[in-house]
């Protein structure tokens, strides 16, 4: 039996893509630094991000200075930006998504958060309109560990009260997430509800033959009734 629904934030609850983005190339293009360059750089403070070992604007300050590029003004102007471009992303929660965090609380059933995200990112998400309903939130940037580590799975349970058998996992299948929560002993649901707003070279994970997939929001409902 289904005691708990565990979902992904990103292209699982709310979209990346619904409106305005704000990628490493339009931070590059702002500061008007060849992109593949700015990239490298970038990508390299990621873990450092994600697991939070720095701030937003310490990653940035980081990059820029490995760049040659650093300066308090550059710094906040990417860092405004981005949280602007969050800010956004959170003001269109689909009502799907809040009609459907509704129904799992009605039914009695508890709902985890595990995300991979930065100090902006948690930030954004605990003054969002999901965050109320959540009885867990495993923010990466606060619990020093990511997807696909068990240890942030693990967490979640625990904070939970359930058993790995017991959780439905929904994501969209970024970081190897299903494919850890499986090798928990989680039932999976590939969220593809999202799929056509992504673009090249953004896409966070194609279509995966592994898992079961839900179109609409409605069909985390029915995988729990099987």
């Amino acid at each position: 039996m289904t005691k708990a629904v565990i979902f992904d934030m990103f292209e699982t609850l709310v979209s990346m893509f619904s409106g305005d983005t704000y990628f490493s190339e339009d931070m590059a293009a702002d500061l008007k630094i060849e992109v593949d360059t700015f990239k490298n750089a970038w990508h390299s403070t990621e873990h450092d991000r994600s697991c939070g070992n720095c701030t937003i604007e310490e990653g940035i300050k980081t990059t820029l200075e490995m760049l040659g590029a650093y300066s308090e003004k550059s710094v906040k102007l990417l860092a405004d930006k981005r949280r602007k471009t969050l800010e956004g992303i959170f003001e269109r929660t689909p009502a799907e998504t809040i009609v459907l965090l509704k129904e799992l609380k009605r039914r009695g059933i508890k709902i985890g958060l595990i995300s991979n995200c930065y100090s902006d990112e948690a930030e954004v998400i605990r003054k969002s309109s999901i965050f109320p309903y959540l009885d867990a939130a495993m923010l990466s940037y606060e619990q020093g560990t990511c997807k696909p580590e068990h240890e942030i799975y693990e967490k979640a349970m625990e904070k939970l009260g359930v058993t790995a058998e017991e959780c439905l996992y929904v994501g969209d299948g970024g970081s190897k997430e299903l494919f850890a929560a499986r090798d928990l002993g989680m039932k999976c649901l590939q969220a593809q509800y999202f799929a056509d707003l992504a673009f090249e070279p953004h896409v966070p994970c194609y279509k995966l033959d592994d898992f079961e997939h839900a179109y609409t929001q409605d069909d985390v409902l029915k995988m729990m009734e099987k």
